[in-house]
């Protein structure tokens, strides 16, 4: 399980996400006209990312594609639950099952977080440097347009971790859907550090944006390798019966 240390006093974890927006963050009529990311079909979340606005946007992308990847890898698992030939590791796949389901419901969640985190933020630079609220909210807004980003990170990384566990117990027609998982999660990662990245610079803090900075970019060679082995893995007696 993967846990970043956050600017918060609260931590940011794969299966425990502590948002660092409150209600106060966020006006009260951010998005209250939109629907989750979780209720929208296919089509219509590719027009909103398509509209000319400023959320959701890549941040929310990720999230999604995050979410993607996680049902992805259920499916593997579905489909290797119950089978005799992998009776001894029937418990670690109701493990992985779980686990997959509540990081896909949490990726979700991040991606209206983050869209919500990042209009808040936008509204707030529309008026003008030296207004009262923008001095008094932008700052918790940018930890907000970081840390989203850095939990869906860890995220990602956590089904990928998920992923490389199915390697060796899942059934072998599903090798292509468990690559493809594994894929799409480290795409997701690699976007997500791309928002953590895009918004680093206006945390005041120097030190912190090198250490957090360092920390993303680990994570991305960590999303890359782990992606890699579960890749190797898949080709295995690849065109074997």
């Amino acid at each position: 399980m993967i846990e970043i240390a956050r600017d918060h006093p609260r931590t940011i974890t794969a299966v425990g996400y502590d948002s660092p927006m409150s209600e106060t963050d966020t006006p009260a009529d951010a998005h209250a006209d939109t629907k989750s990311l979780a209720e929208l079909p296919m089509a219509t979340l590719a027009e909103t990312l398509a509209a000319k606005s400023p959320a959701p946007g890549g941040g929310a992308a990720a999230c999604a594609a995050g979410a993607v990847a996680a049902g992805l890898a259920g499916m593997v698992v579905a489909y290797s639950l119950g089978k005799k030939r992998f009776a001894e590791q029937q418990a670690s796949l109701e493990s992985a099952r779980d686990h997959l389901a509540r990081a896909a419901t949490l990726l979700m969640k991040l991606g209206d977080e983050d869209a919500a985190a990042y209009e808040h933020l936008n509204a707030l630079q529309k008026l003008p440097e030296g207004d009262a609220r923008r001095r008094a909210e932008e700052p918790a807004a940018v930890l907000a347009c970081i840390d989203i980003p850095r939990a869906s990170l860890a995220a990602c990384i956590d089904v990928l971790r998920v992923c490389e566990s199915l390697a060796g117990a899942r059934n072998k027609h599903l090798r292509s859907d468990l690559a493809g998982a594994a894929a799409i999660a480290d795409g997701a990662a690699l976007a997500a550090a791309w928002n953590v990245r895009i918004n680093l610079p206006m945390h005041q803090d120097a030190d912190r944006r090198s250490v957090l900075l360092h920390e993303m970019e680990g994570l991305v060679v960590d999303a890359q390798t782990i992606a890699e082995r579960v890749d190797a893995a898949c080709r295995e007696g690849w065109g074997s019966a």
